[in-house]
């Protein structure tokens, strides 16, 4: 009996034991799930910012336009047939086209045929503008007979300008060796078969006869020849075919050295001036060009709609020359240029644009920080581009490359918080 009442006793305090231990558990987990006002307060506050510094630099800064281009020949000339020479009535129509776009040409080569005449190019700057034959004077003369120098076919004796009977020779020459014969013309005064007078001659028996003028005289006509300034030349684009009429736009011709060309709109137009330079940037090619601003319009021109402005923008045109002679296979190509409208004479202390900043009093400044001190440094600004600011520490003032400097501040995220 008196060991069965300890049993009991013993399994008594062990329930009583465990209910302690549970109690003890339920107000230590309680303790974990109820918080006070204060750890609310803390939990829920942001978390500190991160100081975002960049450092101090001694760099070159440039401002930058970038806008687009195209590249062009220096000259362009656009072929029409007028009236044939020495043809009869009719029509005028392409019989043979010997061009196509990018060919390159050279003094003398035959671009097309009409009516089965020749159209051919010779070295000139001053455009054909009436019918050349022996016994004519002037510049055109002149220019004639240095193409044919220049081509091989001499000469002769002539003085220049004069066409004589060298220039003669040297133009029939040049004709057959491109597959032609030389047009001519029927001398004025010249004598008939039968040997009469022409109407309106002398009959006078004192008349001292005279030597009769040759019929046909070697003939240089203006529809046949396009002068163009230099060469090579190059054919940049053909609108005409066999069996054409012959008018006017038949094909163009493009010659001297590759410019760009490019339009900038009235605000930007400020910031450029002749010898600026410029960096030309080819996307097809991959590769950078330099050259430099040669002239900016004084009047706005209505751009055209050419795939990246706004057809009737009010642009102004800016004319830029590379640093070397362009590729040919650039001719007609939309390049990037970016134009370097200012720049700093060699390396200056600079930073981000966002580090600087201007104070109640109107004074620009930087915070310098070194660990977690700051330093307020008040600065001039300078030159401004890609996105750093020239800065001038002002008198009494210290700052140097390698200094960290305050552009901004981050914060921190928090694992868990959204």
């Amino acid at each position: 009996m008196r060991s069965r009442g300890l049993a009991q006793r013993r399994k008594a305090l062990g329930f009583l034991v465990l209910a302690c231990l549970v109690c003890t558990g339920a107000g230590a987990g309680a303790t974990l799930l109820i918080k006070s006002p204060a750890q609310v307060a803390a939990d829920t506050a942001p978390p500190p910012p991160d100081i975002l510094t960049a450092e101090v630099e001694n760099r070159v800064i440039s401002q930058a336009l970038i806008t687009r281009g195209k590249v062009t020949a220096s000259r362009r000339t656009d072929i029409s047939s007028g009236p044939r020479a020495g043809e009869d009535a009719g029509r005028s129509v392409v019989t043979k086209v010997t061009s196509a776009p990018g060919r390159k040409l050279t003094a003398g080569q035959v671009l097309l045929e009409v009516s089965g005449r020749p159209l051919f190019v010779l070295k000139g700057a001053v455009p054909a503008y009436r019918d050349l034959v022996p016994g004519k004077r002037g510049e055109d003369v002149a220019q004639l007979q240095s193409a044919l120098n220049g081509s091989g076919h001499r000469t002769g004796n002539d003085l220049s300008g004069v066409f004589g009977p060298g220039t003669a020779r040297a133009l029939t020459s040049f004709y057959r060796s491109i597959g032609y014969e030389v047009p001519v013309t029927e001398a004025p005064g010249s004598v008939s078969p039968a040997g009469a007078p022409q109407p309106g001659a002398s009959a006078s028996p004192e008349a001292k006869p005279e030597e009769a003028p040759p019929r046909a005289l070697p003939t240089f006509p203006m529809s046949e020849v396009v002068f163009v300034r230099s060469f090579p030349a190059y054919v940049e684009d053909v609108r005409t075919e066999v069996g054409d009429e012959a008018g006017e736009n038949l094909l163009s011709l493009s010659s001297g050295e590759l410019t760009v060309e490019g339009s900038v709109t009235p605000q930007e137009k400020g910031m450029i001036r002749a010898g600026q330079k410029v960096r030309i940037y080819s996307d097809t090619a991959g590769r950078e060009y330099s050259g430099e601003v040669k002239s900016v319009a004084l009047e706005r021109a209505t751009a055209e709609d050419d795939g990246g402005e706004e057809p009737g923008e009010q642009r102004y045109t800016v004319e830029v020359t590379p640093s070397r002679p362009l590729p040919r296979k650039l001719n007609g190509e939309n390049v990037q240029l970016t134009v370097v409208a200012a720049s700093s004479r060699g390396k200056v202390l600079a930073v981000p644009s966002s580090a600087v900043s201007t104070g109640a009093d109107g004074l620009t400044s930087v915070t310098e920080r070194t660990g977690r001190k700051e330093r307020r440094i008040p600065v001039e600004v300078g030159v401004s581009g890609d996105g750093y600011v020239e800065i001038m520490p002002r008198k009494g003032a210290r700052l140097e490359a390698g200094a960290r400097v305050v552009v901004g501040v981050q914060t921190r995220a928090t694992a868990g918080r959204p």
